[in-house]
C-alpha cells in the first residue's frame, strides 16, 4: 500500500510541474528564450553553410608560363557576423541580405622575381589601353578628345627625348588625368644594350618626367617590345615593372581602321592590355574600340588599376536553379 501511495505522489508531482511550466510566465519565457536561441543558432549555421558554397578564395600573384608575371586578385567571402546581424531581425535566412568582404592574396606582384607582365587576371573584368609615344604628335589631341568623351583613362608610355622636345603635349596628356609610364629615352634596341646603357636610358627618362611632369614612373614599356633578362633586371633595379601587351593594333603598319577595330575588339577579353600608338588609324578607330570593349561589359582602366588586387564592384544574384552567380 505504501508503494502505491509513492507512485501516486510521483505522478501528482509530474502533473504539477507540467502545469506549472504552462501556467508560470517565467517558465514560458525560459522556453521561448531557448527556442529563440535555437533559431538563431540555426540561422548562423545556415549562413556558414551557404558561405562555403559561394566564397571565392583570393589568387596569389604568380609567374605564368605564357603570360609571365600575373598580379594577385582579392577573394570574396561572406561576412558571417554582419550577415547574421542583418538576418536575425528578419528571423530567417535571406540570400539578398548576405554581406560580403574581400580577402587578400599572400603573394603580391612586387613579391615575384623580375618578369614582364603581358596581361591582367582573367577574373577581373577590366582591360587597359597602352599608348606608346615617341612620335605622332599630330594625332595626340584628337585621341585625347576621344578618351575624354568616353571618360576613359589610358596609360601613356612616353619617350624621354620626346617629352623634352614637346613638353606641352606631355603636360596635356597628364592634365587629362592619364597615367604616365616610361618608354626609355631614345627608343633604342634595349636588348642590345649593356647594363650601363640600360641604366642611362631609364635614368634620363625618369629625370625628364620628374622635371616636366613631376612624375616618377613605376611602369616601363620597352621600345619595340625588345627586352632580355638584363633589361628586366635593370628595370626592376630602378623600381619599375616591365609592361608588355596581349593585343596589338599594329597601327604603325597603317592598317584600315575598320579592319583594325574589328580584329582587336574580337581579341579583347578580361585582363587584356591593348597596345597602340598615336597614328591615323588609331585616331580614327579609337572611339569604336572603346565602344566595342564596353559592349563586352568590360571596364577600361590604367595599368595601375588593372594590376590592382581590388575586385571590381561585385554583386550576388540567384540564378534560375537557386544557385549563386557573382560578377
Amino acid at each position: 500500500m505504501k508503494k502505491v501511495w509513492i507512485h501516486i505522489g510521483l505522478c501528482a508531482l509530474v502533473v504539477v510541474l507540467a502545469y506549472g511550466a504552462v501556467a508560470n510566465p517565467l517558465s514560458m519565457q525560459y522556453i521561448e528564450t531557448l527556442s529563440t536561441r535555437t533559431m538563431k543558432d540555426e540561422l548562423r549555421l545556415q549562413i556558414e553553410e551557404h558561405a562555403k558554397k559561394v566564397n571565392i578564395p583570393p589568387q596569389d600573384a604568380r609567374v605564368d608560363k605564357v603570360w609571365k608575371a600575373l598580379p594577385g586578385y582579392n577573394g570574396l567571402e561572406v561576412d558571417v557576423n554582419q550577415s547574421y546581424d542583418k538576418m536575425k531581425e528578419l528571423g530567417h535566412f535571406s540570400q539578398s541580405q548576405l554581406v560580403f568582404k574581400e580577402t587578400f592574396p599572400a603573394v603580391h606582384l612586387h613579391d615575384l622575381p623580375p618578369a614582364p607582365t603581358y596581361r591582367g587576371v582573367q577574373e577581373k573584368p577590366m582591360v587597359s589601353l597602352l599608348i606608346n609615344v615617341s612620335w605622332g604628335d599630330e594625332y595626340i589631341p584628337d585621341m585625347l578628345k576621344t578618351l575624354q568623351k568616353y571618360d576613359t583613362k589610358a596609360t601613356f608610355f612616353l619617350d624621354g627625348s620626346w617629352v623634352k622636345k614637346t613638353p606641352h603635349l606631355a603636360q596635356m596628356i597628364q592634365e587629362e588625368g592619364h597615367e604616365i609610364g616610361s618608354h626609355a629615352y631614345s627608343h633604342p634596341h634595349m636588348n642590345r644594350l649593356s647594363a650601363a646603357k640600360i641604366d642611362e636610358e631609364l635614368e634620363k627618362t625618369t629625370e625628364v618626367l620628374q622635371s616636366v611632369l613631376n612624375v616618377t614612373p613605376k611602369w616601363f614599356a620597352p621600345p619595340s617590345g625588345e627586352f632580355n633578362e638584363r633589361v628586366i633586371e635593370r628595370v626592376a633595379a630602378h623600381n619599375m615593372h616591365t609592361i608588355m601587351w596581349s593585343v596589338d593594333t599594329i597601327d604603325w603598319k597603317k592598317p584600315d581602321p575598320n579592319v583594325m577595330v574589328e580584329r582587336v575588339v574580337n581579341q579583347i577579353e578580361a585582363g587584356s592590355m591593348l597596345l597602340m600608338h598615336p597614328t591615323e588609324a588609331t585616331s580614327k578607330g579609337l572611339a569604336r574600340i572603346i565602344e566595342g570593349i564596353q559592349k563586352k561589359n568590360l571596364q577600361i582602366g590604367t595599368v595601375t588599376e588593372l594590376m590592382d588586387e581590388k575586385r571590381i564592384a561585385h554583386k550576388v544574384m540567384t540564378d534560375n536553379n537557386g544557385g549563386t552567380n557573382r560578377d
